[in-house]
């Protein structure tokens, strides 16, 4: 009996799917990266804007296609979109065997490993593996779970419940076995990890990365998805001269008006945003900023807009992301007045895009010549596929090395020259260590 992981959204996901193939691979039930060689689907789904949900249920169609044409057994659904909307997926998608919301990795590995010895099969560990634990330069190292937080256009509250800090114990024995795995960027994640220790008497995200950082090996943690103010200096501090955690900072502002940031029940303003990004790139230089921007939310002016476009490019973020506000019911912003047409919405996120591509291209052509040290994710025919501290996985640019004289391999820790630079990516050439 074989199971196949379908993982959608967030790295909180990834990071839930990877634990639920290691208690699988744990218990003896295989696990298969193609779905049309096993007997169990299961789809972890995201529910968080109104794209995430169609791009769920476009998967859970997909595997439901499968099922029917290839003889599997079972459709397991899981995750946000399960939890928000378990009664109306069960009454349109009758292939869904079961379904079960957050949080419930325990069952589905239960229901699975009842069902392989319902069918009397052998199973043999080790089959198939999960994407971002084996094989792999990096793993997302979940702290916590839930959000306290109240901003106005998001669910996840109402969907993954309050802020709860994961136990320290927990956590570092999680990060040793990563280590041991081979593994060299341990990402720290979590809806906002400068809460983390909520619920800890007397230890916070500081004290978990100054034992994160005194663990043994060759390994570099980087952060992931900080509250603005939540950033405190001393936590600046530790950052600035500890070499053990990456120079990179995913800080979503969301927006720069201190309008919108009301109505967005965002705590924080301009200003505030304006003095601890430069407090930032001067206490740790070279640090890599990444943020995201929400475009069209309810009553949104042009000047509004335009504000913003001059936030961005006065602050020059070396990454960015922007989401076209998505109505979601259940929401405080969802009941507001004044929503912006779609067709504003997409101009304005075309417009903040573009933007940042030339923002992007400058400070990307700035790196010719520069030498860094830079992480392989992969390796083929020749050519491998890096990152330097600056790029998150799956979210940032690369940097692409021709060397087909050296054997590297997924893993390696390398030194790099940029020879090329274009908006989003970079080609390098492997250079000897400094001395």
């Amino acid at each position: 009996m074989r199971v196949s992981i379908s993982t959608l959204g967030c790295p909180k996901n990834v990071v839930d799917s990877e634990r639920l193939v290691r208690s699988l691979l744990s218990r003896g039930v295989p696990v298969v990266d193609d779905p049309r060689a096993a007997d169990i689907l299961v789809v972890n789904t995201c529910g968080f804007i109104r794209d995430a949900k169609e791009e769920s249920i476009g998967e859970v169609l997909r595997l439901a296609e499968i099922k029917n044409s290839s003889g599997a057994k079972r459709l397991v659904v899981i995750g946000c979109l399960a939890e928000r909307y378990r009664e109306e997926l069960i009454k349109e998608i009758p292939e869904i065997d079961v379904i079960w919301g957050v949080g419930k990795e325990g069952e589905v590995v239960e229901y699975c490993e009842q069902l392989a010895k319902g069918r009397g099969q052998e199973s043999r560990d080790g089959e198939g593996a999960a994407r971002g634990t084996l094989n792999s330069s990096y793993a997302y190292l979940k702290i916590a779970e839930g959000c306290d937080k109240r901003c106005t256009f998001c669910v996840i509250p109402s969907i993954r419940g309050r802020f709860r800090s994961f136990k320290p114990d927990v956590i570092l024995s999680e990060a040793e076995q990563h280590i041991k795995n081979g593994i060299r960027e341990i990402i720290l994640i979590a809806q906002d990890i400068t809460s983390y220790g909520k619920g800890l008497k007397g230890y916070n995200l500081l004290s978990l990365l100054r034992d994160l950082t005194s663990l043994s090996g060759e390994f570099y943690i980087r952060l992931l998805y900080l509250y603005p103010t939540g950033i405190k200096d001393e936590l600046i501090g530790f950052i600035a001269t500890n070499d053990r955690i990456l120079k990179y900072l995913d800080i979503p502002l969301q927006h720069s008006e201190d309008r919108i940031l009301r109505l967005m029940g965002r705590s924080g303003t301009k200003r505030a945003y304006r003095d601890l990004l430069r407090r930032l790139r001067q206490d740790i230089p070279d640090i890599a900023l990444r943020t995201t921007f929400i475009v069209g939310f309810p009553t949104e002016t042009e000047e509004e807009f335009k504000h913003l476009i001059d936030f961005i490019e006065e602050i020059g973020f070396d990454r960015l992301g922007v989401f076209k506000y998505s109505r979601e019911e259940g929401t405080y912003a969802g009941r507001l007045k004044g929503h912006i047409p779609e067709k504003v919405k997409q101009r304005r996120y075309d417009e903040i895009m573009r933007r940042q591509a030339l923002i992007s291209l400058t400070k990307n052509r700035e790196l010719i010549g520069r030498r860094f040290r830079a992480i392989i994710d992969g390796v083929d025919r020749g050519v491998a596929i890096a990152r330097l501290y600056s790029h998150a996985p799956e979210v940032d640019g690369v940097v692409v090395i021709e060397d087909k004289q050296r054997a590297i391999k997924t893993g390696d820790l390398v030194d790099v020259e940029i020879v090329e630079a274009d908006v989003y990516d970079l080609k390098a050439v492997l250079v000897d260590p400094s001395p």
